[in-house]
C-alpha cells in the first residue's frame, strides 16, 4: 500500500459519505479514477436505484479511462439488479488497474468480480484502508448478510445516570451539538423505534430536522394497540411513514390507524408481548436495513434480552438528577450478578460540545446462571 493509494481512497470515502440516508438498504460507495497521477474522474452512489458510483465516476470523466486506476470503496457488483453489472463497465472502460477497499460481502459478488477483473489481466489490489471502508457499511454488511436490520440502541443520560427526573420530564439533558448529532443519525438509519409508553409519555414526532436530512421510518411497538389516535406520530401518518407493530389481530382495531395512514404489522407474542426477534425479521423483509432504537426503559431492557442490539450510543450530559426512583436507561429485572452483565466492546468516544458520546458495539449476552 503506497501512500498515493491512501491519499485517493480517502477521497473516494469521502464521496461515499455524501451518499447518506438516500440509498439505503444499498451501500455506500464512492469511487475515483486517477491516470498520470491525475484525478480525471469521480463519483459517488447518489441514491437508491440510480447509478452505481463506478457509472458515475466514468460519467464524469474528463478523458479516456484506458490504462487508468480506479480506486472504489467496495467491490464492484457483478450481477444485474436496478443497474447493470459495474464490472463491466470497468472492463469496456479498459482501466489498467483497481484499488479495492472492501470485499462485497453479498453473495451475488463477494469476490466474483475481482475474479473476473484479474482473467482479463486487470491489476486488482485489495484492503486500502479496509478498516475505514468496512466501518462505512456496517449497517450494509450486517443486513446482506442477517437479512435483519442493524439496531442502534440510543439514549441521553445524566452523570449518575438518569434518562429523566423522578417526574420523568427529560427535556433536555443534552445540549445543542449532541441534539444535532441525534438528527444525523435518524437521517443515517432507515427506520427509528419506540414503544407505546414514549408515544404517551412525550408525544414525539421521530423526524430528523436536517435541513436536506431523510425522515425515518417511524416503527412503534404497542402489543395491544393502546397509541391515542391524537399522537403526532399518527396525526402524520401520511406524510411520514409509519409503522405500528402489534400483537392485535383485531381488523377493527386497525381501521381507525389505517385510516390516519398508519401501516399494520402483526407480530407474533412472547411473554406477553411482541415478539422482537420475529419483528426483526419482519422489518428486514420489507426493506428496513437499520433501527435507531430511541425507546424508553423498558424498550432497551426487552431488545436486550431478545439479543437484537449491535450498538449502543450512550450520551452523558455533565449534570445530576438524583432520586431513587429516577428512570435510567435500561428497566426491568436486570442481571443477578455481574458476570451476566451484557458486555460491550469497541467503545469510541467523541465530544460535543459539553456532554460525552460513547459508542460501543454489544458482544454477547451471557445466558448462564451465575452459581456460586
Amino acid at each position: 500500500m503506497n501512500q498515493r493509494d491512501i491519499i485517493y481512497m480517502e477521497r473516494a470515502l469521502a464521496l461515499a459519505k455524501k451518499g447518506v440516508g438516500h440509498v439505503n438498504p444499498n451501500p455506500l460507495v464512492g469511487a475515483v479514477i486517477v491516470k498520470d497521477d491525475i484525478v480525471i474522474g469521480e463519483g459517488y452512489h447518489e441514491c437508491y436505484g440510480d447509478a452505481h458510483a463506478e457509472v458515475n465516476a466514468f460519467k464524469n470523466c474528463r478523458e479516456s479511462p484506458a490504462g487508468a486506476t480506479m480506486y472504489v470503496t467496495l467491490e464492484p457488483c457483478s450481477h444485474y439488479g436496478r443497474t447493470p453489472p459495474c464490472v463491466d463497465a470497468i472492463i469496456e472502460k479498459k482501466i489498467a488497474r483497481v484499488v479495492i477497499g472492501s470485499v462485497d460481502p453479498n453473495p451475488l459478488v463477494a469476490g466474483r468480480s475481482v475474479t473476473k477483473m484479474k482473467e482479463i489481466g486487470i491489476e486488482v489490489e485489495i484492503g486500502v484502508l479496509e478498516r475505514e471502508c468496512n466501518e462505512l457499511n456496517t449497517i450494509f454488511f450486517h443486513y446482506i448478510t442477517h437479512k435483519k436490520p442493524y439496531v442502534v440502541m440510543k439514549y441521553a443520560m445524566t452523570a449518575d445516570g438518569k434518562i429523566a427526573t423522578r417526574t420523568g420530564k427529560s427535556k433536555w439533558i443534552t445540549g445543542e451539538k449532541a441534539r444535532k448529532r441525534v438528527h444525523e443519525d435518524r437521517n443515517l438509519h432507515t427506520g427509528i423505534m419506540v414503544g407505546v409508553g414514549t408515544v404517551i409519555a412525550d408525544d414525539p414526532m421521530l423526524d430528523c430536522r436536517l435541513e436536506e436530512g431523510r425522515n425515518p421510518i417511524r416503527i412503534l411497538c404497542d402489543t395491544t394497540l393502546r397509541t391515542p389516535i391524537t399522537a403526532r406520530v399518527i396525526q402524520t401518518a401520511s406524510e411520514i411513514p409509519t409503522i405500528l407493530a402489534t400483537t392485535c389481530a383485531d381488523i377493527a382495531k386497525h381501521r381507525p390507524y389505517l385510516d390516519q395512514g398508519c401501516q399494520i404489522m402483526v407480530v407474533s407474542e412472547h411473554d406477553g408481548t411482541i415478539d422482537l426477534k420475529r419483528l426483526m425479521m419482519q422489518l428486514g423483509e420489507a426493506g428496513i436495513d437499520s433501527i435507531l432504537l430511541e425507546g424508553g426503559a423498558t424498550l432497551n431492557a426487552s431488545a436486550l434480552k431478545a439479543d437484537i442490539v449491535q450498538k449502543v450510543q450512550t450520551y452523558i450530559a455533565p449534570k445530576l438528577f438524583g432520586g431513587a426512583s429516577a428512570p435510567t436507561p435500561v428497566a426491568g429485572l436486570g442481571v443477578d450478578h455481574p458476570d451476566q452483565a451484557y458486555l460491550l466492546k469497541n467503545s469510541k468516544t467523541t465530544i460535543l460540545g459539553e456532554d460525552i458520546l460513547i459508542e460501543s458495539e454489544v458482544e454477547k449476552r451471557v445466558e448462564e446462571v451465575f452459581v456460586k
